[in-house]
């Protein structure tokens, strides 16, 4: 029950009296951008997924916080861990 070309030509005659030459182009131009926007996205995405993971630096002191620094400084005078 597929559709033949003699229906395809009705549809396209009527889509076009209905629409309009250059409204039907201006809408096949701005479905062509969006399809090629989206084929861009989906290979964006892939590359992301396909990519290493960025290393993170471990040469770069810890952060600390004055009541971490506070807790080393009263276990050393104690000696016991903090």
């Amino acid at each position: 029950m597929g559709i033949g070309m003699r229906e395809l030509v009705v549809i396209l005659l009527v889509v076009l009296v209905v629409f309009g030459a250059k409204k039907l182009r201006t809408v096949g131009s701005d479905l062509g951008h969006a399809v090629r926007g989206f084929k861009k996205a989906m290979s964006d995405g892939e590359e992301d997924v396909t990519a290493p993971p960025k290393q993170i630096r471990t040469d770069a002191a810890d952060a600390e916080f004055p009541e971490v620094a506070k807790a080393r400084e009263a276990a050393a005078k104690t000696d016991r861990p903090a």
